[in-house]
């Protein structure tokens, strides 16, 4: 159907593909709302207006454009008059109550609270994931008051303050889109995949593939069969020590990993060394905490069969050079894993510029939910690996002599999966990516550096990590107060940061520390929550002073 008038989506049957025009094909699971349908056409054309139809409609309730995206609320609805034409950012709420400018509405959002009748049952469901998205996710011009309304925990009261959520790096908040979508797969797609004839089945298998599909969209891999879903990076990591390392290391041959690593890119790997008497090799960092390639070079021979490298420190924040320190280690015949964990959320990750061999990473630290991630791994590599579990859904046949297994990713995804949870991380990929990885890179780039800036400003406070490339962390102490002290006086402001070890002990202690405060940074954050967070800092430090001076 082309939709050539506001009028005739009135009645406009759901339908999950949308022909603006013969130039302009949208796929969009949409809602039964007009609102959605409205914004996403006054987006391609906003110079379009739509008459009344028959010159003298029956009033039409309308959410009025507030100029903040938004829309009044339903005291401030007018009526049109006879023949007065629509502007499409007038938004019709005809068939529901539910419109922008209500604290429940995103346009990536699904309207589950939305007062609108059943849907029929029907064999292929309209799925409401992923619907078009809104303009301030779909422009450069990043708004982060506009993306913030996606969160509703940021809405929380701690301590009778408003929740500033700087522990980013620990976990991320989810959009209402996502947890719309994993409540909308239970209520309607709920089944076991990749068996069953019947329709729920089909549904659930449809939803989990299609978030395969979105993990290598996101991560630019040539295909979603180089994609495993495992638990989170901590499990990816295991398996390739597991299903690759115990069959490739040998005595004498070297694991090289660097100062950086959080403990889940070095406990395996130490555990994998003992076993097949492989030896590990620990690249430094300068004073910065970024990575010497000097050493690095010096380090790499052709006894290294393993190159383990973070991608961003979870404690430091630091970019490393993954693409130039990848093409060093298979100049020796080394493969690369990618610890990606802290990276996804902040840079645009491109497996095949990097050519890493592996790239692991958690879906909670993108806006996802937990339990759930992703091991990417070339298609040459994956497919002669061994599985790392064995069980149901991962085997082609089985007699009581012996067993075949599923070709790769099956193979390594034995037992009942975490389907709900796998969509979900489907709709986190759907979220950044309407907004752009670039986008998000560019806006977090300029309020780290502000942080920074403003940390400094702080007497007695040491910054632990600041190499020229960096990504979201921002760790420090303070002379005279433990870090604990420092996270309970931000907690009792409602700011939530991370106090200790953050799982990379040995980088720490090359600083010669045993903990940091560690504010991490996302995109749903503000200038406003780093000056709140520095004046209890400063606040901090001044009652020392003073009580020293009293």
């Amino acid at each position: 159907m082309t939709i050539n008038s506001l009028h005739d989506l009135v009645d406009f049957p759901v339908d999950p593909i949308v022909q603006l025009s013969q130039d302009a094909p949208v796929v969009a699971n949409l809602l039964p709302e007009v609102s959605v349908i409205a914004a996403m056409i006054q987006e391609y054309f906003p110079e379009f207006q739509v008459p009344a139809k028959n010159g003298s409609p029956d009033p039409v309730l309308i959410a009025e454009n507030d100029g903040e995206g938004g829309a009044t609320n339903q005291d401030e609805r007018k009526n049109l008059g006879p023949g007065e034409p629509t502007p499409l950012s007038l938004v019709p709420v005809k068939l529901t109550t539910l419109h922008p400018g209500n604290p429940n509405w995103s346009p990536l959002s699904m309207a589950t609270t939305s007062p609108v009748a059943p849907a029929p049952v029907m064999s292929a469901p309209v799925v409401p994931a992923s619907v078009v998205p809104a303009p301030h996710l779909r422009t450069d011009g990043f708004e982060v008051t506009l993306v913030r309304r996606d969160f509703p925990i940021l809405a929380e009261k701690v301590n009778g303050k408003n929740l500033i959520w700087l522990d980013n790096a620990a976990t991320t908040h989810k959009p209402q889109s996502v947890i719309d979508r994993i409540s909308y797969f239970y209520a309607h797609e709920n089944s076991n995949v990749h068996r069953g004839a019947h329709t729920l089945a089909a549904r659930s298998t449809d939803a989990y593939e299609g978030a395969r599909k979105k993990v290598a969209q996101f991560l630019n891999a040539s295909s979603p069969q180089e994609i495993v879903f495992v638990r989170g990076t901590t499990e990816g990591i295991n398996l390739v020590a597991h299903s690759w390392g115990r069959y490739h290391l040998q005595k004498d041959d070297e694991i090289v990993i660097t100062w950086l690593e959080h403990h889940a890119n070095m406990v395996p790997w130490q555990i994998l060394c003992r076993e097949t008497g492989a030896n590990l090799r620990v690249v430094p960092v300068d004073e910065t905490g970024q990575v010497r390639l000097d050493e690095y070079a010096r380090i790499l021979s052709p006894k290294a069969k393993l190159v383990a490298l973070t991608h961003v420190s979870n404690a430091l924040g630091t970019v490393t050079p993954v693409a130039e320190m990848a093409f060093m280690a298979h100049r020796h015949g080394a493969k690369v894993l990618v610890d990606g964990a802290q990276a996804v959320p902040h840079l645009k990750v491109d497996v095949q510029a990097l050519d890493c061999d592996f790239y692991v990473f958690s879906g909670h630290k993108v806006f996802g939910p937990t339990g759930i991630g992703a091991l990417y791994a070339k298609p040459e590599i994956l497919d002669a690996m061994h599985p790392y579990q064995s069980g149901g859904n991962m085997i082609a046949d089985v007699t009581l002599e012996r067993s075949l297994y599923q070709p790769a990713p099956q193979r390594f995804e034995a037992g009942t999966g975490n389907i709900a949870d796998a969509v979900g991380l489907g709709a986190a990929l759907d979220y950044v990516m309407a907004i752009g990885m670039e986008t998000i890179d560019r806006y977090e780039h300029r309020l780290l550096a502000y942080g920074m800036e403003m940390l400094r400003t702080i007497n007695g406070l040491r910054l632990i990590g600041t190499a020229k490339e960096k990504a979201s962390v921002l760790s420090f102490v303070i002379d005279g107060f433990t870090t604990e002290e420092i996270g309970q006086a931000l907690s009792q402001e409602g700011i939530a940061v991370r106090a200790g070890h953050h799982c990379a002990q040995p980088i720490l202690r090359r600083f010669g520390l045993e903990s940091t405060v560690r504010p991490s940074l996302a995109l749903y954050n503000t200038i406003d929550e780093i000056d709140a967070m520095v004046a209890v800092l400063k606040k901090l430090t001044l009652s020392q002073r003073t009580t020293r001076w009293s």
